[in-house]
């Protein structure tokens, strides 16, 4: 069944026109037509059925009709990730929604070699990949800051991996064994790794657990997702 994020609020009987971009992929794509049945979602109000009631030139339109999925709690799993190259990072924000992230807070530190990125292109990677995946919502992707001004915003949003690529630190498994479930951030670098400035500030923090993800030097995208899957497969939804 094809499913669409829509962002407006979902109720049955409520009639929504989809925007051109949309109404082209559902029509001229997918070939569906008036009577053809989809799904919604807009991540607040569940999934619901919806029929097509119109798709012409001038307007495609859905009429909701029943829900299908009620709205789960939000995921507590945030990455935080240093910018890197565009397919990269866009090869993180698709893997990151399929592994179930909440947020995407994007850093620069001293070794980012991109300094900018198209926030419009990524959130609709994301939704994309939410559509795709099942999900029942779009996780946040903030633009990019320092990575300072992104850490002393971290004390009371929950515990921070910093996955330090020096080794020297105790297995990211390991670690998760000792953890309780709940909020938490999992921190990445960029390509060529942290500053040794940024290392120290990073394990002189409170909050911020300082994990190894093995003996082999990964790639800022390789460790993103390694590092989400362990975290799900010990902390969050996969175990349900």
């Amino acid at each position: 069944m094809i499913r669409l994020y829509v962002d407006v609020d979902l109720a049955e009987g409520r009639e929504i026109a989809l925007p051109d971009a949309q109404a082209r992929y559902l029509v001229q794509v997918m070939r569906r037509g008036p009577g053809d049945e989809v799904l919604v979602f807009n991540g607040r109000d569940g999934e619901w059925g919806a029929r097509i009631v119109a798709a012409g030139k001038r307007a495609t339109t859905l009429e909701v009709v029943d829900q299908t999925r009620v709205q789960p709690p939000p995921s507590g799993i945030v990455l935080v990730m240093a910018l890197v190259k565009r397919t990269p990072l866009e090869t993180v924000i698709a893997k990151s929604v399929e592994l179930g992230v909440s947020e995407i807070r994007l850093v620069t530190t001293e070794r980012t070699n991109a300094d900018h990125t198209r926030i419009d292109r990524l959130e609709a990677i994301a939704t994309e990949a939410a559509e795709q995946t099942g999900r029942l919502d779009v996780p946040r992707i903030l633009a990019p800051e320092p990575l300072v001004r992104v850490l002393d915003a971290q004390p009371g949003r929950g515990r921070l991996i910093f996955c330090d690529e020096a080794g020297d630190a105790p297995p990211l498994l390991e670690i998760l064994g000792g953890q309780a479930a709940g909020h938490l951030a999992v921190l990445i670098g960029p390509e060529g790794g942290f500053s040794a400035s940024e290392r120290a500030g990073l394990r002189s923090r409170n909050g911020v657990i300082v994990v190894s993800l093995g003996p082999r030097i990964l790639r800022a995208d390789t460790a993103a997702l390694s590092a989400l899957t362990l975290v799900q497969a010990v902390l969050g939804d996969w175990r349900t």
